[in-house]
């Protein structure tokens, strides 16, 4: 048996009509019966590095006993030129956090998944703490097992007070070393598999890495990169998930 967590982060390729142009990652979000692909926003769509995908696809697992095979899932990134994804904002601007609605129906009859729910999300701001230890699951710069197609797992910490939002914006810190193709990536920290009933999946999801920390001044002669990270919290999950918008994809 695989342990659940890596078949809850899926592997994600931006396509411009045939041409591929970036690599990030994604998780598996489920409410209500709905199945959500989430990752960053800017994976989608970043207006200043001129990253205009229209399409993306996603690696899915088939058979438990035959991890190596996999099929591609494309999924279309405009329905009627408009975006497929949902996105979200708040008093300090846009949120680097996106969904994307899974067509149930397009999707293999049975793939090999775990999803993240609302069961997942942080109860009581006092189950997380500055310098908490957390797993960032991901795909940095494409890493990954290539004969299993799964993910790694970076160890990081809590850098910033949890429940606060870092300069005003609805996301903390996190310390650790991470890379291009992270983006998207869920952190999490370990739970008791009875707590809520998460026995499939015993994680809490604190939030969604997006990028690294840096500062202007920082001179790289002299001054090592901070390895401090961006991360949105998860529950703007709670918004973006509520009423499904229509879904996209094909196999």
């Amino acid at each position: 048996m695989i342990e659940s967590l890596p078949l809850a982060v899926t592997r994600v390729s931006t396509f411009l009509a045939d041409k591929q142009v970036s690599n990030a990652t994604g998780f598996f979000f489920e409410r209500a019966g709905a199945l959500f692909l989430v990752t960053n926003r800017h994976v989608l769509l970043n207006e200043p590095t001129d990253h205009r995908p229209d399409r993306l696809e996603i690696e899915l697992h088939l058979r438990p006993d035959k991890l190596a095979e996999t099929v591609q899932f494309s999924i279309p990134l405009h329905v009627a030129g408009k975006p497929a994804w949902r996105e979200g904002a708040d008093t300090a601007g846009p949120i680097d956090v996106a969904v994307l609605p899974l067509v149930r129906s397009a999707l293999p009859k049975k793939f090999l998944y775990r999803a993240f729910t609302l069961a997942h999300l942080v109860k009581k701001l006092d189950q997380v703490e500055m310098g908490m230890p957390v797993r960032i699951v991901g795909f940095p710069l494409g890493i990954h097992d290539l004969m299993h197609k799964l993910p790694v797992a970076r160890q990081a910490v809590v850098a910033s007070a949890f429940g606060v939002r870092f300069q005003g914006q609805g996301c903390f810190l996190t310390d650790a070393r991470l890379h291009r193709g992270t983006s998207g990536a869920p952190v999490v920290a370990r739970t008791r598999p009875e707590a809520s009933g998460r026995t499939e999946l015993p994680w809490m999801l604190l939030g969604v890495h997006a990028a690294r920390l840096d500062v202007a001044n920082r001179d790289a002669s002299q001054d090592e990169s901070l390895d401090l990270n961006f991360a949105w919290y998860a529950d703007i999950l709670l918004t973006l998930t509520e009423q499904a918008a229509p879904a996209a994809g094909r196999a």
